[in-house]
């Protein structure tokens, strides 16, 4: 018999999404499931992106061109001002999100067996995406302790062997929240300077930052323009996550030019979401400090919920709608999926994203859990309840 791939045999379950049948399963039997395992805002998409889709006229629905359309990237350019990020229309690809963004740059940089250093816990789709393209993920470790800050460059340096090609960064950060300073950009340049390594930042949660009005952005950094690459998605920005539309970003004319043979073979981005997020693009600043505003309230009321429950530990997020959480458990997959099958307080329960699934590193993340705080303050006060009284009765509680 005819055998698949060991890339596919090795390709992880996305630890976001495996448990869904065990919380369709739930509602079946008529419990309510509150869905904090992914980062699906609830947020209405921007009602004038949705009537601009409705209106298109288009007599054929003809591919677009492979880099994307002008006018989009146009609009983009003029976008990216507002944050100091200062490119061309042609040093920027529109891609199918920010995931295929990633995986482009990856077939693009990196070699079969070349090396990616990548601070942990991290977005789990990196390490599936490197997996594919036969790229090893070097994690260096960050931890809850500190609540996940950037480790030194001591530990980067360690890491560093004649194989590395690159640092992939995400800030503000899936799954923790942390953002990245100035200062800790300007490190990471250095070290990438050194030892000429290309550094790809992941910024799709750019405005949902609380520190400051936008997250600083590697496009910032001066004298690293080859170096430099920006990944980017509407998704989260306009809760437009099925539009999928993305973008890579780099001044490094070679980077955009080898990434562009890629954005052909695939042949073209999606007509519709060009259409939407073109539309979307021409949001108000007040709509983006609106957005922010609710996330930031949700940010509050997570914390505020958290810090009533005995023995947890989390970490303070900065930016994006995520937090980490560590568990009085013995495994987080086991809590997890108990959550789904065999809990309920007062008709309800909540599905959660397992820590393990956001590390490499061998039993690492598991008595952790994400949270993304993508639901309403009431949801959210009442899935803390849910983990409240859930740790008190869980047979592997620690």
């Amino acid at each position: 018999m005819a055998k698949i791939s060991d890339r596919g045999v090795n390709m992880p379950l996305s630890p976001i999404r495996k448990l869904n049948p065990l919380a369709e399963q739930a509602r079946k039997e008529g419990k309510y499931v509150h869905q904090l395992n992914i980062g699906q805002p609830d947020i209405p998409t921007p009602e004038w992106a949705i009537e601009d889709l409705k209106n298109t006229d288009f007599k054929v629905v003809e591919y677009s061109p492979s880099e994307g359309e002008l006018s989009l990237r146009e609009s983009f350019v003029e976008y990216y001002k507002k944050y100091d990020i200062n490119i061309t229309t042609d040093e920027i690809i529109i891609t199918y999100g920010a995931s295929e963004a990633l995986m482009i740059i990856l077939l693009s940089c990196l070699n079969p067996w070349d090396e990616v250093i990548v601070p942990e816990p991290f977005y789990a789709n990196y390490s599936s995406f490197a997996g594919a393209a036969d790229i090893t993920v070097k994690p260096i470790s960050s931890s809850i302790d500190d609540n996940f800050a950037l480790p030194s460059i001591a530990e980067f340096e360690k890491l560093i062997g004649p194989r590395t090609k690159a640092i992939l960064i995400c800030s503000p950060n899936n799954p923790t929240g942390y953002t990245y300073s100035r200062e800790e950009l300007d490190e990471l340049r250095k070290i990438c300077v050194k030892y000429d390594l290309f550094l790809i930042s992941d910024e799709v949660y750019r405005e949902f930052y609380y520190d400051g009005d936008y997250a600083p952005s590697v496009m910032e950094l001066q004298g690293f323009e080859d170096k430099a690459i920006m990944l980017d998605s509407a998704s989260k920005r306009y809760s437009m996550c099925g539009v999928r539309i993305g973008a890579i970003v780099s001044k490094n004319k070679e980077v955009i030019q080898t990434a562009l043979k890629f954005g052909q073979a695939r042949l073209s981005p999606p007509r519709f979401g060009q259409v939407a997020v073109e539309s979307a693009l021409k949001a108000s600043d007040s709509y983006y400090a609106e957005v922010k505003e609710e996330y930031e309230k949700r940010k509050d009321v997570l914390i505020e919920e958290l810090a009533k429950i005995p023995n947890v530990k989390y970490s303070h997020p900065y930016g994006a709608f995520y937090t980490v959480v560590k568990l009085p458990i013995d495994d987080d997959e086991k809590f997890c999926s108990w959550m789904l099958t065999d809990f309920e307080y007062e008709g309800e329960t909540v599905m959660f994203a397992p820590g393990n699934g956001f590390y490499v590193t061998p039993g690492a993340g598991k008595q952790e859990i994400r949270i993304a705080y993508v639901v309403e303050e009431a949801k959210l006060r009442s899935a803390m309840k849910c983990l409240c009284e859930a740790l008190k009765v869980y047979p592997g509680r620690t």
